[in-house]
């Protein structure tokens, strides 16, 4: 299979950790000149020195409690760069709690991460897309957009709104070659997933390693996914074999989820 991302642009978020740094390395692996978000500017500089040839790769330090900051330093990129071909939109998630204990304050800030940067991202990056004939708009989410996940009250109801923004926006774009899909990641093997596991075991009185093994049980592959298998359907979905693919959430769980 031929996936055609040679020489393509990438702006993928979230890329110095987990899946979105799997995702940028893959991506630069398939000859695309990646752009890298983040808010550390240190960790953007040593992935960038993880990435296959280095120096066609390149860094915004960007925080993404600031959307409006955001988009004006994308689009300055873009004006003072290149525009990009794929938007990889992944932010780190909200914190695990009982949906009734949570505060407005933990609601306006996952709306803001979540929904308002994705939306200034897709806005910032579009155009380009529009010129190009060719845009893939890819959104990290979760698999609570089909199944809420107990203990994570704010991060299913936030999700479920990416969901629905995301699938709207692919209705409005399909018709100029532009593609809007979702991965929805299972349990998988990153630092957001060691606090969810500390906290479970901490609020049942386990161990870690008990609850590690509980989760494990959930999914019928009987372990976590690695984020670079998350990262393998990120390329498929960015390339052009994947061009009648449009406006779908895609589970990447083991199988976990009891919805189709």
């Amino acid at each position: 299979m031929k996936l055609n991302l040679e020489n393509k642009y990438a702006l993928v978020c979230g890329s110095t950790a987990g899946i979105g740094k799997a995702t940028a390395i893959a991506l630069a692996e398939e000859g695309v000149k990646v752009t890298l978000v983040a808010r550390n500017r240190e960790k953007l500089k040593a992935v960038i020195q993880e990435l296959p040839d280095s120096e066609h790769h390149d860094f915004i330090v960007a925080d993404f409690s600031n959307p409006r900051e955001l988009q004006e330093q994308v689009i300055k990129y873009v004006e003072n760069h290149h525009g990009f071909h794929i938007l990889v939109n992944n932010t780190g998630g909200p914190r695990s709690g009982q949906i009734l204990h949570a505060s407005l304050d933990e609601f306006d800030s996952a709306f803001t991460q979540h929904v308002k940067c994705n939306h200034v991202l897709a806005q910032a990056t579009v155009p380009f897309m529009k010129d190009s004939g060719f845009g893939r708009i890819i959104n990290i989410i979760s698999t609570s957009v089909k199944e809420p996940i107990p203990g994570l009250g704010v991060s299913n109801t936030i999700r479920g709104a990416v969901g629905n923004w995301s699938k709207t926006l692919s209705v409005e774009l399909g018709a100029f070659g532009i593609t809007v899909n979702n991965i929805l990641p299972g349990f998988t093997e990153t630092e957001r997933l060691n606090e969810i596991i500390k906290i479970k075991a901490t609020n049942e009185e386990r161990t870690i390693e008990e609850m590690t093994e509980i989760m494990k049980a959930y999914s019928p592959a009987k372990r976590f996914a690695k984020p670079e298998e998350t990262a393998n359907a990120v390329i498929f979905l960015a390339s052009e074999a994947a061009s009648y693919i449009n406006g779908i959430n895609m589970p990447i769980d083991g199988g976990r989820t009891k919805s189709l």
